[in-house]
């Protein structure tokens, strides 16, 4: 009895709560857990390096900037991160989960981009990468006659590219308070159990023939 009226209380309270202070309660408990999330997670560093493709005698500017695009997808592909990951001293998954390549429609380049907690080991990886494409370049430059040339090497990052604790506490306040507003509008409408019926239309009902006859 006693458990079965605190669940009563605690439904009768619940639904007594306006709407904003359940939405209130959503935000604050999403920016708690979105903060919490950017302290316990530790910081991501990016580094980065480029690589540009040379025409040679043969070819010209058309070429290096067409086979750039192809060396930007080759980059991420097992037969150069095989040779990157002695480099790096890292496993094949981790060049496969961190490293990241990029190209420009206007110019003849690369950018080789690896992810990971270490700065020092980020720019090991960037390197790497970008020393084995450049192998790979240089080994069919007879057929393509288009060298790949590293333009810059990695710096080390000092500072973070993840997010801050402030803006996944920002994130996780907004998706709070989004849900709970999609809930609000998606829960049925209660009715009181105090409400008064509403009484039903009477329609009158045809006029008895004794009635009728009377009055004429």
């Amino acid at each position: 009895m006693t458990d079965t009226s605190t669940r009563q209380r605690l439904k009768s309270l619940a639904r007594g709560l306006p709407s904003w202070s359940v939405l209130a309660a959503g935000t604050l408990v999403g920016g708690l857990l979105g903060g919490a999330y950017g302290l316990v997670k530790p910081p991501a560093y990016t580094a980065t390096s480029y690589v540009i493709a040379v025409p040679t005698a043969k070819s010209g500017p058309e070429s290096a900037l067409g086979f750039a695009q192809a060396y930007g997808r080759v980059a991420t592909q097992l037969a150069v991160l095989g040779d990157a990951q002695v480099w790096a001293g890292v496993s094949l998954r981790t060049l496969q989960h961190s490293v990241r390549t990029a190209t420009s429609p206007d110019a003849p380049m690369v950018a080789v981009s690896a992810t990971s907690t270490s700065p020092g080991l980020a720019v090991d990886m960037a390197n790497a990468v970008s020393r084995a494409l450049t192998r790979h370049a240089d080994d069919t430059s007879g057929s393509t006659q288009v060298r790949l040339v590293q333009f810059s090497r990695a710096v080390t990052p000092t500072e973070p590219t993840s997010a801050s604790p402030t803006l996944t506490g920002l994130v996780g306040a907004s998706a709070g308070g989004l849900l709970c507003g999609l809930t609000l509008l998606a829960r049925p409408r209660r009715t009181g159990q105090d409400d008064d019926p509403v009484p039903a239309a009477s329609v009158p009902g045809p006029a008895a023939a004794a009635d009728v006859q009377g009055k004429r």
